[in-house]
This record gives C-alpha cells, structure tokens and sequence, in this order.
C-alpha cells in the first residue's frame, strides 16, 4: 500500500510538472500565450487582388523559372484565407479588409460599419472596433500607407466607420479628426461621390481636411523632398497626399518621357521605409498597414505589364520591411509580419514564358478568366511573434483574432 501511494504520488507530481513546464496549456483548458509570442509591432500588408498566378508571374520575370523567390515567399509561415463577405460569395475590398480590421463578416461597400437598416448611417453598436484602434487605445503609433487615394477602401476600413465606401472625404475627415492616425501617405483624398449614398457628406471639402490635419500637428507633404524633412526633423505625425488621386504606376517608370514620371513622387517602398522610420520613434510599438493597391486594378484591366509592375513594386516594400527587421535583432521577436490580399480578382494565369517587362502585354502564354474579383482562397505569408496561429486554412476574419491575441 505504502509503494502504490508513493507511486501515485510520484504521477501526480510528474503530471504537475508537465502542466508547469509546456507551453500552451492552462488549467481552465484556455491557451496560454507565451511572453515570446506577445507582438510589440504589426505590419500588415495588403498586396490588392493579387492571386497566387501573380507571384508566380512575378518571379518569373524578375528572376527566371529556376530564379530566387520574391521576398515575401521568403516568410515561414504560409497558410490561405477564406474570403466571402457577408453578401456575397465574391466580396469586394471593403468587406474583405473590414474583416481582418473587426473580425466580423460585413456587406460589401460598408467601411467597417454595419447598416442594416439602410438608412446611410452605421447602426448603434454596429462600429467594432478595428485593430488599428485598438493599438492606438493601448498607447502605440500607427500608420497607414497606399497607392491607391489614401482614402480608398483598403486603408479606409482600419480608421473609419461609414456606410459606403464612396463616402472618401468623410473616411480622410475621420482618420484625422477621430482616430488621430499617426501617418497617412498615399495618394489625394477621394470625393464623396454624388449618386453613391453619400449625399450627407457632400458639403465636406478635401482642403478643408489637410487644414484640419495641419491645426493638429501634421506635417503636411506633398513630394519626396518634403517626406524626407519630415522623417529626418523626427516629426511624429505626417500626412503626404502625393497626387491628386492614385499614385503614378509604378510601370510609368520605364519609360518617364513617355509616361511624365515625376521623381519627386515617392513610390511605395520609399513611403514604406518613411513609414517605418516615424513609428519606430514609439516606445509602445506601432500598427503600420501597407497596400499595393494598384495590383487589383491591373488585374481589372487585363493588363500584366501593369501587374507586373505593381506586384514587384509591392514585393520591393516588403524587403524594405524585412531589412528594417534585421537591422536590430530585438525587432524580429517583437515584429509581427502579414502579407495577404484581399481577394484574388481576374483569374490570372501563366501558361507560357515571356521577356521583359516592357513587352509582356504582348505575349498571349499569360491569361485572365475575368475583369473582375473572384471568390479564389488567397494566401497568407507571416512571419514573427504568434505567427504560428497563422500557417493553415482560416477564415478573413480570423485575423483579427490572432492580432488582437498577440498584440501587446
């Protein structure tokens, strides 16, 4: 008797030790989260409408068949997302992104709002707040950056809650006067769109915006030059609207005589890298999300010279992310990195090799199903603290669950 107590005792003690020692477990049965897996910063970023065939076409052209992947092939983790909104089996930008912003499934065209009486205003309680908000509530810098107008309907659902997501001016007005976002660069602000449920907002002036944002500490830039004073004078709050609507695409620059290239306005990984260097300035970290917006476009368009060019310009900013990373060794355990788009849109696909950018709308070997978004799974490239949640099948919004889970 005395040796089957001792021996139970001996299991109990074992049992208890186990329980101590691993990772991940708790008494109530509720994950525990190690403190190495708790994210200081987030870096989210949008490659818009970019199906998998993107990547593929990408690479192919920049490095060969048998070539070195693109930097953000480069991530550990690799899992794929759902993307249907509440509507609709095809969702669009604003459902799709709203649904990593919340975490909750929305209509296409709601910004981060849910109006289900249609009465143009969001319902009571039926503005979550989105993840961007909830690194601002908890003391940290964010950030928004875009080559579409700065406010577009991917950077728009982190920031903002309207109805429709044609409302743009009203979407600028919030980030400013709201949410207080940190750093804004992209293109101009958008209208409030006569004819697209924005009626109530259709007094609001764009100036009227910038001159909001000035009385309340922005720096206000509109080139490269200035964007660059602003991060070397250490100024913590920007706003850089860049043109007058979206930015120039980045194919423009093969040839500038042909296309007025100005290099005076700065292209994606030149926002990104101004981005970064703003927001590490916070002790408390920061929410910095970063869109490729133009790959959906070209993608509507057929056009893969265009995509082409958009993609790589993108997959540059990410190696601007990775190099800012690697710079300081702490950065890579408290960075957490997503790359993942929205949805896929026109079915593209590669059949065939082709040669340089500057011919590749000719070659036939490389194709499209639609003009439009489709309802394809997209891919999710991660990397850093909590990372591990996301390499396998979820749903958008998921996302938000595992950055609210890690963020800190």
């Amino acid at each position: 008797m005395k040796k089957h107590f001792q021996t139970m005792v001996c299991v109990i003690s074992i049992v208890i030790l186990l329980a101590l020692a691993l990772p991940g477990i708790s008494c109530a049965g509720t994950e525990v989260i190690k403190s190495s897996n708790y994210a200081k910063n987030i870096i989210f970023m949008v490659p818009d409408g970019m199906g998998l065939y993107n990547v593929t076409a990408a690479r192919i052209f920049k490095n060969g068949p048998d070539g070195n992947p693109l930097y953000l092939e480069t991530l550990p983790q690799i899992g794929y997302q759902r993307t249907h909104s509440r509507n609709s089996t095809v969702t669009d930008s604003a459902a799709a992104a709203a649904a990593w912003a919340c975490g909750e499934k929305f209509n296409n065209n709601e910004i981060s709002c849910h109006d289900n009486d249609g009465d143009k205003v969001c319902d009571t309680n039926g503005s979550p707040a989105t993840i961007l908000e909830l690194a601002k509530q908890s003391g940290k810098a964010t950030g928004l950056v875009a080559t579409s107008t700065i406010s577009h309907a991917t950077p728009a659902v982190w920031a903002a809650h309207v109805h429709y997501r044609n409302c743009e001016t009203e979407i600028a007005r919030q980030y400013i006067e709201v949410t207080g976002v940190d750093v804004i660069l992209g293109g101009g602000i958008g209208s409030n769109q006569a004819g697209k449920n924005c009626e109530q907002y259709l007094g609001q002036d764009k100036n009227a915006v910038i001159s909001s944002a000035i009385s309340r500490g922005y720096e206000y830039v509109i080139n490269k030059s200035e964007m660059e004073a602003a991060v070397a004078a250490r100024k913590n709050k920007i706003l850089g609207l860049f043109t007058a609507s979206g930015k120039t695409p980045e194919t423009y620059r093969i040839d500038p005589i042909v296309y007025s290239w100005n290099e005076e306005e700065p292209t994606l990984p030149e926002m990104t890298a101004a981005a970064l260097d703003i927001l590490e300035e916070d002790k408390d970290g920061f929410f910095l999300m970063v869109e490729g917006s133009q790959i959906d476009w070209a993608n509507h368009d057929n056009d893969i010279t265009y995509q082409i060019g958009e993609t790589l310009a993108f997959d540059e900013s990410v190696g601007v992310v990775l190099d800012w990373i690697n710079a300081e060794p702490s950065r890579k355990n408290h960075t957490l990195v997503i790359i993942v788009a929205d949805h896929d849109c026109g079915g593209f696909a590669v059949n065939g090799p082709y040669g340089s950018l500057s011919n590749a709308g000719d070659i036939v070997e490389a194709g499209w199903t639609s003009g439009d978004h489709t309802a394809g799974d997209t891919i999710i490239w991660s990397q850093g603290p909590g990372s591990h949640y996301l390499g396998k099948a979820l749903d958008n919004t998921d996302l938000f669950s595992i950055m609210k889970k890690v963020l800190r």
